[in-house]
């Protein structure tokens, strides 16, 4: 449902609520090692970030990406909406051009609750709160 770039989008955002400050900044070189990503594309992703204000960075020896209290707040649908957008949770499953409540494909009724599901958790939680749920073991974002 969602691509490997919003995936690493997703991984890396939380990885930097983790682990960066205002005064901490991480590169994307570290991001990538840490969470086993290739570097250049989750460079071009993080930047794709920065531009649409889901993250934060600054140039220079001291550089790097960061999140302010403004970027916690945003939920992970925001995330899935810059690097994907949000048609994944519109298009029909089996790929019909037309589906829909009043005219489904076969799983419609099986697939369309799940989809609303991902929806409304992606878009009621916010970045810190899949940070929090991470630091107490909940979840993980890597295998290390």
């Amino acid at each position: 449902m969602l691509s490997n770039s919003c995936k690493y989008a997703i991984r890396s955002v939380i990885y930097l609520a983790l682990n960066s400050t205002v005064n901490k900044k991480i590169g994307s070189k570290e991001v990538a090692l840490k969470l086993n990503m290739p570097q250049a594309f989750l460079a071009k992703i993080l930047q794709e970030l920065t531009r649409k204000h889901l993250i934060s960075s600054t140039k220079g020896p001291k550089g790097g990406f960061f999140l302010t209290d403004e970027n916690l707040n945003n939920s992970v649908l925001d995330i899935v909406s810059c690097v994907d957008g949000l048609d994944a949770f519109n298009v029909c499953f089996l790929g019909l051009r037309t589906c829909s409540s009043s005219k489904p494909c076969s799983v419609h009724h099986i697939v369309e609750p799940f989809k609303n599901d991902i929806f409304t958790q992606l878009s009621n939680n916010t970045i810190t709160q899949f940070a929090n749920d991470i630091r107490k073991g909940t979840y993980f974002i890597s295998l290390d």
